[in-house]
């Protein structure tokens, strides 16, 4: 009979237990914006992440944004295709205007998909299929880590402001 109360125990915790797990795992579906922003989020302060970046940006980057970030002249206008040059990635370019994970996004979908225009033409290549995701934000890791200490806070900044805005 000593039993009975033992089973009666355990499977009301077993049930408690699943209760929490539920909400606890709901809670998480609900929260996926905020993680997904979070998931892509730049390393410039991890030495190793920054030899994969600049390794990469040497092979797939820098023929169009310049070995030290400076972009392509004029790269404001249109050329003659219709296509706008490579912009700077140092500070005199918007790079640092633009949270991580559009960051991410535009090197990994390109600008098209995010800006949500089909027939959007640019130069700039899709990296989805050509780089991993980590390979990715190495590189962007890098280029973040090429920016004086005052934009890389500004940067920061930015970053935080993105992501109360996918919890709002």
């Amino acid at each position: 009979m000593t039993l009975k109360p033992l089973a009666l125990w355990a499977a009301g915790l077993l049930v408690a237990l699943l209760v929490v797990g539920a909400g606890y795992f709901s809670l998480r579906a609900t929260d996926r914006p905020a993680a997904a922003a979070a998931q892509h989020s730049l390393r410039p302060d991890d030495p190793q992440v920054l030899r994969v970046g600049e390794r990469i940006y040497a092979q797939q980057c820098a023929a169009c944004h310049g070995a030290k970030g400076e972009g392509q002249p004029d790269w404001r206008d249109r050329g003659p295709d219709g296509l706008l040059p490579a912009p700077p990635h140092d500070p005199s370019g918007h790079t640092w205007h633009h949270p991580d994970e559009q960051l991410f996004a535009i090197t990994k979908q390109g600008l098209a998909q995010l800006i949500n225009q089909p027939d959007y033409r640019t130069a700039m290549p899709i990296y989805g299929g050509v780089l991993s995701d980590d390979e990715i934000v190495a590189v962007l890791s890098w280029i973040k880590a090429q920016w004086p200490p005052e934009i890389r806070q500004r940067h920061d900044e930015i970053n935080v402001q993105y992501r109360k805005s996918l919890s709002r």
